[in-house]
């Protein structure tokens, strides 16, 4: 595990510390972590963020600095409900809180 991405899962770790149903997976070539059974956030080797939104809110979200509609694989858009996040976006406790609240609201069906 590189050293971002590693501290990069302990800070998700403390953020969801106090949650209840949080597992962590290996998947999308990181960590991901569940809530409730489903993928919210996943911490990627370069110390991005791969981020689960609304798919409704995917469009706004993608023009916020550092983020991106996140791809899998180069030109294979995962979709509207996908954001990758880049690390220095995150690097403080607001940037990686903002995030991970956008994961956490996102309605679970979609």
């Amino acid at each position: 595990m590189t050293q971002q991405r590693a501290e990069l899962v302990e800070r998700l770790r403390s953020a969801l510390a106090g949650r209840e149903a949080v597992r962590e997976v290996a998947m999308f070539g990181g960590r991901a972590f569940m809530v409730d059974g489903a993928m919210v956030v996943s911490a990627l080797r370069s110390g991005d963020l791969l981020v689960r939104v609304d798919p409704d809110r995917g469009d706004g979200l993608v023009a916020l600095p550092g983020a991106t509609r996140a791809e899998m694989g180069a030109g294979r858009s995962m979709g509207p409900g996908w954001v990758s996040v880049a690390a220095d976006a995150i690097a403080d406790e607001a940037g990686l809180g903002f995030w991970l609240g956008v994961a956490l609201d996102r309605p679970r069906g979609g």
